[in-house]
């Protein structure tokens, strides 16, 4: 295990490990609160999943939140399945080998990063309307999701934030793939993730005893509460 990954041994490998997200959210809490400086950290969550799970650590420590937007890029006969991931601001993180092995030639890699960049930009629009992103320079940026499966939409969002100038970057999920931790270890400063996972087949939803889409209308009012309540960077 990477030395800057943060788990729950007794959590390992473990399926239904949380109730909810909320729930999840409120146990990464418990690890973050020695890594992440009141006054110095933002919260920036990947919607719409991420937010529920980062609202409930932004009240249990009185973090701001904002959202921090990436889009998988999806293979044109499976849009289910992705290749990949780009950020609002054209940020790539591209899984090189898989789109090798798909066949995937130029023009088409190039047609699906144009797609997901505009729906990305779209949801940004959607969640932060226009105001100016938070000034991240010096800060401690905590990016979350309720999971990682392959782990390339976070790093995505890892990569356009580093280009922000924060003072460091974590990444924090409830649940994630052995590849995933293997993959964005490297690029962050500290990862934490309570619940990893091993095995051919990795779901997110498996991590949880209630699942469920989150609508993007239930996941901009859960950030409104918060912003209500004076959570707003």
């Amino acid at each position: 295990m990477f030395p800057n990954v943060v788990e729950d041994r007794s959590l390992r490998g473990i399926i239904g490990a949380f109730a909810d997200r909320a729930h999840a959210g409120w146990l990464l809490a418990q690890r973050l609160r020695d890594r992440a400086p009141g006054g110095d950290a933002i919260l920036l969550a990947i919607p719409s999943g991420g937010i529920p799970v980062a609202c409930a650590i932004a009240r249990a420590l009185g973090i701001p939140i904002d959202v921090a937007i990436a889009r998988k890029l999806q293979i044109p006969w499976n849009p289910e399945a992705g290749f990949g991931a780009v950020a609002w601001d054209g940020t790539l993180a591209i899984n090189e080998p898989l789109a090798k092995g798909l066949g995937l030639d130029r023009a088409s890699i190039e047609a699906a990063i144009s797609r997901a960049k505009a729906i990305a930009e779209g949801r940004l629009r959607r969640f932060r309307g226009d105001r100016p992103f938070p000034d991240l320079r010096g800060k401690a940026a905590i990016l979350v999701d309720d999971g990682l499966a392959s782990g390339f939409t976070m790093l995505a969002a890892v990569r356009a934030v580093r280009k922000l100038g924060p003072g460091s970057v974590l990444a924090a999920a409830p649940t994630a793939s052995n590849d995933a931790i293997s993959l964005l270890a490297p690029e962050v400063d500290w990862l934490i993730c309570l619940n990893i996972r091993g095995g051919p087949l990795f779901a997110v939803a498996d991590a949880y005893r209630e699942w469920r889409d989150i609508p993007d209308d239930e996941a901009a009012d859960l950030l409104e509460g918060a912003w209500r309540e004076g959570l707003r960077p």
